[in-house]
């Protein structure tokens, strides 16, 4: 069986270069590898996206780019509750009075109450850095498909009602329109576009809050072990023990310190943990967005199912920019929560792979990959100019983070694949 199953399997993978012609080199090195050349990645969904000079596919002879479709997520936050910071820093605080805190402890406490100037009242809120992602991100989708930008062309962006989602697209519409102030941009964020910006139906809620828990939390019992952080700053193992929720201050310094990288502080406490014990820590975390948020095999879809209104409306969005024959583009914000399962209903590489078993997640899914702060998924679209007749098919290229990536079905020439058959194949879905 073991030898039919890696036949399978590596049928699968010759097929997979056959179709694309390459190899993602982000899939060719292990979510461990890359965090440990880069640690910051241990954050997962909190990973600060970072800068791009991506690779440009030239499109077939003849073809033009003339349509974006786009859905974002905010970009860097703070920590979503001024609370994740106060309650550490009570904790240090309270063993400061009590003469309980190591040299390291109190210098730990000294950088928070240096972080909280900037964090005080700001929790969930988008942060400079991630004004500065998005207005990024616009100018490069301008200046790498400048087609689709030019003359007067209609932008729709809509947004969540969430204010650092509405801040997110203000700062994308923003940049595009100080490149061409010609561009007729629509700004809307509402609670009538909440079914397909940020759906979550009611079946999954019951899923993501139910069962897989109880395997979760032995996962997490086997990879958690807070007692070496806590010796590091407590002098008094007893006090420790009577006066600290040990695995609350735990996870409440790893959160402030992999958000570090998203605020303008730059105050360190990545220190504070080894490198392979964030591997660890990331493994949880990275455990929970696959459950809650991608094709988790004891879903039975359910939660990949929540993008299904999200793919209509770009199916819909799509084909009438292209009923139009003008060149547009319609951008889309919201959160992780909705990125992810995207990813997995559009079925890009590296994000809807289906497992139970909570030991292979990592190896199969990188949550950092996905839904870094700002994450986005472009959708491309090319048309022949020169064809007067409308025989030759609507080609559209997908990139993930501005990558340019690959789904399951025979493109028309890596990455360009034919609208009608990208289509048929989610509908088919």
């Amino acid at each position: 069986m073991k030898v039919f199953y890696q036949f399978c399997i590596m049928n699968k993978f010759l097929l997979s270069l056959f179709l694309t012609g390459c190899v993602s080199v982000a899939t060719a090195v292990t979510p461990y590898e890359e965090i440990l050349a880069d640690p910051q990645k241990a954050g997962g969904v909190y990973f600060a996206y970072p800068d791009r000079e991506s690779k440009i596919t030239n499109p077939p002879a003849g073809y033009k780019p003339f349509y974006a479709s786009h859905y974002g997520r905010h970009g860097s936050r703070y920590l979503i509750s001024d609370a994740d910071y106060t309650r550490v820093a009570e904790t240090l605080h309270k063993g400061f009075q009590d003469n309980a805190l190591t040299p390291l402890g109190v210098r730990v406490m000294n950088d928070l109450d240096s972080l909280m100037i900037e964090t005080a009242k700001r929790g969930g809120d988008l942060t400079p850095l991630g004004v500065r992602q998005h207005r990024g991100i616009a100018e490069r989708m301008f200046t790498n498909y400048p087609q689709i930008f030019k003359g007067a062309p209609e932008v729709s962006a809509r947004s969540t009602t969430v204010p650092r989602c509405i801040l997110s697209m203000d700062a994308f519409c923003e940049r595009l329109k100080e490149l061409n102030p010609k561009i007729r941009a629509t700004r809307e964020s509402s609670g009538r576009y909440m079914d397909y910006l940020n759906y979550h139906s009611d079946e999954s809620n019951t899923f993501t809050s139910g069962d897989w828990k109880i395997e979760y939390e032995k996962f997490v019992e086997e990879r958690i072990h807070p007692q070496r952080l806590m010796k590091a700053l407590f002098n008094n193992e007893s006090y420790v023990r009577k006066n600290i929720k040990e695995k609350n201050l735990y996870w409440g310094l790893y959160w402030i310190a992999v958000d570090g990288q998203n605020v303008e502080t730059k105050v360190d406490f990545m220190h504070l943990f080894p490198t392979e014990e964030l591997y660890s820590i990331w493994e949880c975390g990275n455990y929970n967005n696959y459950v809650c948020d991608a094709d988790f095999a004891l879903s039975n879809g359910l939660v990949v199912g929540n993008a299904n209104n999200l793919l209509n409306n770009i199916i819909e969005s799509a084909d009438a920019a292209i009923s139009s024959g003008e060149n547009s583009a319609t951008l889309r914000f919201g959160h992780d929560g909705n990125l992810m399962p995207l990813a997995a209903r559009l079925h890009l590489e590296g994000c809807d792979a289906s497992t139970a078993d909570p030991h292979s997640i990592s190896t199969l899914y990188a949550n950092f990959r996905v839904s870094p702060m700002a994450g986005n998924i472009q959708m491309i679209f090319f048309r022949d100019e020169k064809d007067k007749t409308g025989k030759k098919p609507i080609l559209v290229k997908f990139l993930l983070n501005e990558e340019e990536t690959t789904i399951p079905i025979p493109p028309v020439s890596a990455p360009f694949y034919n609208w009608e058959d990208v289509k048929s194949f989610y509908q088919q879905k």
